[in-house]
């Protein structure tokens, strides 16, 4: 499946220290999981979740859910050892975080491909600094990587900016990331909502997302998985509007109609293609 077209709307971040959640994730409907070694493992379990995501990426139970580790940054004391492991294991991807541009996202390349990883492991770069915000259209247009994904919390804590509801301080940043991902074609996954108390206002930040145009949002616990699946897929109303528009506009074309117009309004190209988008969409969900 072309990777644009993969649905990507709830991407869940999994503890892989704790075997449990690993486990738990096998029934979890989200589309894709980030079984993670980074901020959610401690120092000293850092051998151990290695050892067990590249277990649970390379055992084919997880299902339709596409599975991707975040390994921790080559800065670190782990990051070498789990991007070997993570290309032994095969995932779909790796996630990589603070990435600063398109030399940073070289050096993980060639370890990759120095580990023997196969060609379906891409990269999903993480956009969570000053930095990777100057260079974003480097870092999306790097060929190896197939996702971006905002780091809200570190990017506006490096902006020292306020996490406030509605995140008019990240918005003009947000926007960037996207046009970037558009420009290069490539898939853009929202920041996560840290209140896992409040679930109407991470309703609200999800809608929010969707309307920016991300094709998805990552995710801190899995009763967030639900309202966001439901958020980033078309209704049944939309895609019976979708049909008709294409339908119509097919037609048109056909009896050699310049103008075509369905519930009263002019459809354009543009119409069209976002009909096409809703039901390529619709079809995946199938």
């Amino acid at each position: 499946m072309p990777a644009q077209s993969r649905p990507r709307r709830s991407v869940l971040y999994m503890p892989a220290a704790n075997a449990r959640a690993l486990e738990k994730a096998k029934a979890i409907p989200a589309d894709a999981l980030i079984f993670d070694l980074e901020d959610a493992v401690a120092p000293d379990a850092k051998d151990v979740a290695r050892e067990q995501a590249a277990a649970a990426a390379a055992s084919g139970e997880y299902g339709h859910r596409e599975v991707t580790i975040r390994c921790n940054g080559l800065d670190t004391p782990w990051g070498a050892a789990d991007i070997e492991a993570a290309a032994e294991a095969g995932p779909s991807a790796i996630v990589i975080p603070k990435v600063s541009g398109a030399a940073a996202l070289g050096e993980v390349a060639d370890r990759l491909e120095a580990a023997g990883a196969p060609d379906h492991t891409t990269i999903w770069a993480m956009v969570e600094t000053p930095q990777a915000m100057f260079a974003v259209r480097e870092i999306a247009g790097f060929e190896r990587v197939s996702v971006l994904v905002m780091g809200t919390n570190d990017l506006a804590k490096e902006l020292r900016a306020e996490l406030v509801p509605g995140r008019a301080p990240l918005h003009p940043h947000l926007a960037t990331a996207i046009l970037a991902a558009r420009e290069s074609g490539k898939v853009i996954l929202d920041g996560v909502y840290n209140d896992v108390r409040d679930p109407e206002g991470f309703v609200v930040e999800a809608q929010q997302g969707f309307e920016m145009g991300f094709d998805g949002k990552t995710l801190v616990h899995p009763d967030q998985v639900g309202p966001t699946n439901q958020v980033w897929a078309p209704s049944d109303e939309q895609v019976e509007h979708a049909r008709r528009v294409i339908e119509a506009f097919e037609s048109a074309e056909a009896d050699g109609r310049g103008v075509v117009t369905v519930d009263g309004r002019m459809i354009e190209n543009l119409h069209v293609e976002n009909a096409r988008r809703t039901l390529a969409m619709a079809e995946a969900l199938r």
